[in-house]
Formats: C-alpha cells, sequence, structure tokens
C-alpha cells in the first residue's frame, strides 16, 4: 500500500487518477483488497479527500456494474432461472424491498459489495432503490475503511483507534455471518 500510494504520488495528476481508477476496477475485479485501494487513496489525497474519493469512485463503480449486469446479463439469467421459483421470488423480493437489502447488504457485510452490485443489476429491483441504498450503505462502510487504511499508515500514532476500528469492522462480519445464516435455506 505504501509503495503503490507514493509510486501514484510521484506521478502527480495522473497518479491521482489511476488511484481514483482502482477504485472503481476494484468494484468489478474484487479479489483487490477494497482497504488497500482505499488506503492508498488515503495516502495520496489526505484522509477528507481520500475518503472523498473513495466514496464516490465506490458509488460510480457500483452504479456502473449495476448497469453492466443490468444490460448485459438481465436478460439470459431471467430467462435461464425462471425455472427456480427462489430464485424469481427473490428477483420479486428485491422489486418490491430492493433498497433495504441493497442497504442492509453495505452496512452489515453480508456479501461482498461487488456481489451485490451484480446481483441486484440481474434481479427487477428499479435503480433508484438501488442507488439510495448504495449511497446510504456504503458512506458508513467506506468512511470506516478508510478511517482503517489511514490508521494502518499511522500505526503508531493511532494504533488505540485502529484496534477500535477493526473491532467495529469485525462485529459487523460477524453481525453479518448472523443474518446470512438465518437468510440461508435450512437443510432437511
Amino acid at each position: 500500500m505504501r509503495q503503490l500510494s507514493d509510486h501514484l504520488r510521484d506521478l502527480g495528476w495522473p497518479g491521482k487518477i489511476i488511484g481514483m481508477a482502482l477504485i472503481v476496477a476494484q468494484t468489478f475485479f474484487p479479489f483487490i483488497p477494497f482497504v488497500l485501494v482505499a488506503g492508498t487513496n488515503v495516502a495520496i489525497f489526505g484522509i477528507k479527500v481520500g475518503f472523498l474519493v473513495n466514496y464516490i469512485m465506490s458509488c460510480l463503480g457500483a452504479i456502473a456494474s449495476f448497469y453492466f449486469a443490468r444490460y448485459y446479463g438481465h436478460a439470459w439469467v431471467e430467462k435461464k432461472l425462471e425455472r427456480f421459483p427462489l430464485v424469481t421470488q427473490f428477483s420479486r423480493r428485491m422489486e418490491q424491498r430492493g433498497f433495504i437489502y441493497v442497504l442492509l447488504g453495505r452496512l452489515i457485510p453480508i456479501l461482498p459489495s461487488s456481489a451485490i452490485n451484480f446481483a441486484a443489476g440481474l434481479t427487477r429491483i428499479r435503480f433508484t432503490q438501488f442507488l439510495w441504498g448504495t449511497l446510504i450503505g456504503k458512506l458508513p462502510i467506506v468512511f470506516l475503511e478508510s478511517m482503517i487504511a489511514h490508521d494502518l499508515f499511522h500505526f503508531h500514532k493511532y494504533k488505540g483507534r485502529l484496534l477500535l476500528l477493526l473491532g467495529i469492522l469485525v462485529i459487523l462480519i460477524l453481525i453479518g455471518n448472523g443474518v446470512k445464516r438465518v437468510l440461508a435455506p435450512k437443510s432437511k
């Protein structure tokens, strides 16, 4: 993270643009840990502007992947999955209560963010529900991950706060796993 941020900072404005683009790329390729890319932007831009860059670019990436799934996969997936009533029911529930599903998925890490983006694009959720769920839900989690990345860079100065932030993240993940177990179909 430090090497990447130093290299991008040395590039000047092109490096900053690359840092912003990395957030969007991360939404399409989630094997890149968000906290690493977020940390790079925090190091390049500072904590306040870095958080804003991470938040805005993360939301733009979510919108782009939603539309990618909607326009390039929705019809095909819907046709293939109409044989599975549970999937059709889930799509209808997303159409009715999509905002809540997206919001909770963003606030409580149940699924990776990219999975939420693509899954929403493949269902019947209205874009406005997805957008508002994303804008509201991403705000606290991107702030948390940006702060964790910042504190990792300045570990000696902020190690107490870093432990607190990591604790909050672990609690959210545990809650997400609990919610996932409750929502998972019961096997007989």
